[in-house]
């Protein structure tokens, strides 16, 4: 019943506005077979036709053009409402001043018919302003809705993902154990029975499950930082980064690494995921120094409204077409022999500085090594909150 009712009010709205053009174009015609008995001059008489005429040619070619605008049919209504708006008003002004006994006007009917053919012109524009606007309102709040919806719906498939994610890694988790468990079992009580491959065999077992389980760690921690993460509060970056070299000592201490720290800045974020990032970003720079003593380098610098936050080393470096990839899951330029780790550090930094409002990359060429940069904003009063939230 609704959309009937809006199909109805469209029609009319137009055809109030068609008929209004036929109307005045008629007049126009009318006035000039009908009025010459009157002994006007041609001249006059075909002004007065064009001036009725030509608005009513304007009106009858805008309502049958109606339907190719970007105007919602449902506010044809509104327009046809106010070319006769416009007629009524002038009609209210004419009354008013032809009912004053000393300023009459002589030839009230050409009058009226000019005045309120061009009064409807106006309404016309005037209503196909408002209903534009109204259209851009309504198209603007579908739009919102649409984003609404589709928010949801991520955030629901999120949800989903992470409990996946979570269930996943915790069913792989413990058959993962009971296999490291009894390889190692097997190893205790048949050690005088292997010889040297089958011991390798199982050493490489063993491996191989650990691994796994650690890859598991990182996908359940890169599926869960946005939910899992902490409030955002003012974080010291200096103190976080030296509570990384803490954890790392034993690594820096056996590789003799020189690593050099400029002030860093207090911003806004997740402490314990900014930690991690550190904890990636110079884990890795230590890991690809290659065989030179590792050199690192952290500096920060402010570009307007982002500070930018830089680990460079001097190691081993990678081709240019690679710094994309290596900042998605599960993806190595190296194998497992040749350099320890999951392939899910990098991917998980991305993240992390994404939900901080900021981006991450690399500038590296072979053997030349890599500078890591990524960007927070920064830190201001009150901001208590994820950008993106």
């Amino acid at each position: 019943m609704a959309t009937v009712n809006r199909v109805v009010s469209a029609t009319r709205g137009r055809q109030a506005v068609i008929a209004l053009g036929a109307m005045y174009v008629v007049l126009a015609v009318g006035w000039l077979f009908l009025w010459p008995t009157e002994n006007k001059p041609f001249l006059n008489i075909l002004f007065i036709s064009i001036l009725i005429g030509v608005p009513g040619l304007f009106l009858l070619y805008g309502g049958l053009q109606l339907p190719r605008t970007t105007i919602h049919s449902d506010f044809y209504l509104r327009i046809g409402c106010w070319c006769l708006g416009g007629i009524g008003g002038m009609l209210a002004v004419l009354l008013l001043y032809h009912l004053q006994p000393a300023d009459n006007l002589s030839e009230p009917y050409r009058s009226v018919l000019v005045l309120t053919a061009l009064s409807s012109v106006a309404g016309f524009g005037v209503g196909m302003y408002d209903a534009k606007a109204e259209t851009q309102a309504r198209e603007a709040a579908q739009r919102n809705q649409k984003l609404q919806e589709i928010q949801e719906q991520l955030k629901e498939s999120n949800e989903r993902l992470e409990q996946f994610a979570y269930a996943a890694s915790h069913d792989l988790q413990e058959p993962l154990r009971m296999i490291t468990s009894y390889l190692h079992l097997l190893e205790r009580r048949y050690a005088d029975d292997l010889d040297e491959e089958g011991e390798e065999f199982i050493e490489f077992a063993v491996d191989g499950a650990e691994r796994m389980s650690e890859m598991i760690d990182g996908l359940l921690a890169y599926s869960r930082v946005e939910t899992q993460g902490e409030p955002f509060e003012p974080v010291d970056l200096n103190e976080e980064l030296a509570d990384v070299q803490k954890n790392l000592e034993l690594r820096i201490t056996e590789s003799n690494a020189d690593i050099t720290i400029d002030d860093l800045p207090r911003v806004t974020g997740d402490r314990s995921q900014l930690r991690q990032v550190f904890q990636n970003l110079l884990s890795n720079a230590i890991e690809y120094s290659g065989d030179e003593t590792p050199t690192i380098f952290v500096t920060a610098e402010r570009n307007d409204a982002m500070w930018t936050i830089s680990v460079r080393d001097e190691g081993i470096g990678m081709q240019p077409d690679q710094q994309e990839r290596i900042f998605e899951p599960f993806q190595r330029l190296h194998s497992h022999d040749e350099h320890a780790g999951t392939g899910i550090g990098l991917a998980l930094c991305k993240r992390i500085i994404e939900r901080h409002g900021g981006r991450i990359w690399v500038d590296s060429e072979p053997g030349e090594g890599a500078t890591f940069s990524f960007t927070v904003p920064v830190r201001r009063p009150g901001n208590s909150s994820p950008p993106n939230q």
